[in-house]
């Protein structure tokens, strides 16, 4: 054992031990579901990231995802987005840009919060190919490579890698045939280059390099989904399961060479679906830590997706999912804006916190019953402290107030905690 992973080795292990005393698990307990691959510890002592646990047995997390697009590109703007997500209580935040100058973007973002980073290389390897060579088809397989170590280098904690994108997974998505197509960015951009080049994807075919950059720079591998269904027709369709069934084979690979990896979920599943693509994706890739987008349950809601998201998200976690993607209400509108980030995060923790319950996750019901009994003494401090977002409660206290300081303004002088017979 080389110094250096002697020295990983420790810190993962200091890690663990604080994820286990923060979520009240027993240490060995956690440290044998990471060593399965059953859960995931991101950052921790010497990263930039404070320990973050994710998988069974551990509390729902919820990621937000921030970043420019091509036509509207404000570092300030992203970095102001990236610390009202963290402030809104999000556990990870991911960067998607993709206009220009994103290398200074990843790293502004790394520097102003202190949870885990994650990133989409192939985002950054389609912007350089577009501007270098002209088109996506004539992206050099080695750029994908290339970009994806560095973004390890510069410290980010865990990458969307869309591997299950095959010639075989796009062969059976199209024979079937799909309302809405592929529509994962990542997925659009490897399938094009793919048909375009007759050539098989490059992160798929050159899986070990993949896995010999994260083992290296100790990133957590977020197998993507790249033909995860954009239409409620097209859920659990033979295309996501080709895929997935393609991403449980590389799970198991990534784990035998001793590197931590995240599977990705569909994005819009309808209720009734849902339970079964979580029981499948467990089943299929070894229990690993499952992270969903939504799932969105109806189609029909732009403006409120991050409602439908929330519903979504509730059935998926509770039926263990382990960690949730927000989305804003601007979700199939347009680039968010600070206060849809925060939105999005509220909304998705509610639904984080709503699966815990009935995982049974430790301190969840604790929480419930403090508000319960703050509630009934009509101790709007405590209502307030705990409140899922407490900005929120004092700006509608503050608005509404009502005339008996007591009570609020819905029931005034006829609250019915007032009267104390029951």
């Amino acid at each position: 054992m080389t110094t250096k992973t002697a020295d990983s080795t420790v810190a993962r292990q200091a890690a663990i031990r604080e994820i286990a005393e923060a979520e009240s698990v027993a240490y060995e307990v956690l440290l044998e579901r990471v060593r399965q691959g059953r859960a995931v510890v991101l950052g921790g002592p010497g990263q930039a990231a404070r320990a973050l646990g994710i998988g069974e047995g551990l509390s729902t997390k919820v990621n937000a995802n921030i970043g420019t697009s091509p036509d509207i590109s404000d570092l300030d703007a992203e970095v102001a987005k990236t610390k009202a997500a963290v402030a809104a209580g999000a556990h990870t935040v991911m960067d998607l840009s993709t206009s220009a100058n994103l290398r200074d973007v990843r790293r502004a973002v790394r520097d102003c919060c202190d949870v885990p980073l994650g990133t989409v290389p192939i985002y950054e390897a389609g912007v350089i190919a577009t501007e270098q060579y002209g088109s996506i088809a004539a992206m050099p397989a080695d750029l994908m490579l290339e970009v994806v170590e560095r973004h390890a280098e510069d410290g980010v904690d865990f990458m969307t890698i869309h591997c299950g994108v095959t010639l075989a997974s796009v062969a059976r998505l199209r024979a079937e045939g799909r309302v809405g197509g592929i529509v994962s960015r990542g997925g659009s951009i490897l399938a094009h280059w793919m048909l375009q080049n007759k050539a098989e994807n490059p992160l798929y075919a050159r899986y070990d390099e993949v896995l010999q950059i994260c083992r290296e720079h100790d990133v957590c591998l977020s197998l993507g989904d790249g033909l995860r269904p954009g239409a409620l027709a097209d859920a659990t369709d033979r295309g996501q399961l080709e895929e997935l069934l393609i991403i449980g084979e590389l799970t198991e690979r990534a784990l035998d060479a001793g590197v931590q990896v995240i599977v990705e979920g569909p994005g819009h599943v309808p209720m009734d679906q849902i339970e079964a693509n979580v029981a499948v994706m467990k089943r299929v890739c070894r229990g690993a830590p499952f992270y969903v987008l939504g799932p969105l349950v109806t189609d029909v809601c732009p403006g409120y997706d991050h409602i439908v998201g929330a519903i979504g998200g509730a059935i998926c976690a509770a039926a263990g999912a382990d960690y949730l993607c927000y989305v804003t209400p601007a979700e199939h509108l347009g680039l968010p804006t600070e206060q849809d980030v925060v939105q999005g995060v509220i909304a998705s923790r509610i639904a984080a916190h709503a699966a815990d319950l009935v995982k049974g996750i430790p301190g969840a019901a604790q929480w419930d019953l403090q508000m319960s009994q703050a509630r009934r003494d009509l101790n709007w401090d405590a209502m307030t402290r705990l409140a899922i977002d407490p900005t929120r409660v004092r700006e509608v206290r503050s608005q509404r107030a009502s005339h008996d300081e007591q009570a609020c303004s819905m029931c005034g002088s006829f609250c019915s905690l007032k009267r104390r017979e029951a």
